[in-house]
């Protein structure tokens, strides 16, 4: 698998810490820019979209296997699951979450029918 990081000027570590400053806090991407131009790391706001845009989904999956490793040890650390209905391309379709207590979407699956094989599917625990 080719890494994320390739086509980039600048080092992954760059790339990591402008990616979470903009997560993180309610920064624009000049912002961003400004904010590690003063501390001597001359980067593109482009850069740091394009970084975003690419490593962001990677960065924040990373965080939510981490917080849920970390979390699912506490006794009041709880989640539950929940099950929507959605209209893709004029079909209905259910939407399976599993939604923690803070509201973070743990993970979510798509089926046609609503049926209890794919509740059980969906969490393979359950199995």
């Amino acid at each position: 698998m080719p890494s994320p990081f390739r086509y980039f000027k600048t080092s992954p570590e760059v790339i990591r810490l402008a990616v979470m400053m903009y997560l993180r806090f309610p920064l624009s991407l000049r912002n961003v820019e400004d904010l590690l131009h003063e501390r001597g790391i001359d980067i593109s706001h482009e850069a740091v979209r394009f970084g975003w845009n690419r490593c962001g989904p990677m960065f924040a999956g990373e965080i939510r296997r981490k917080r849920a490793q970390f979390l699912g040890g506490f006794r009041r650390w709880r989640w539950h699951l929940d099950a929507v209905y959605l209209k893709i391309g004029g079909e209905m379709h259910d939407l399976w979450r599993a939604v923690d207590h803070e509201g973070e979407v743990l993970e979510a699956y798509v089926t046609k029918i609503r049926e209890r094989k794919a509740a059980l599917r969906f969490l393979p625990c359950a199995n």
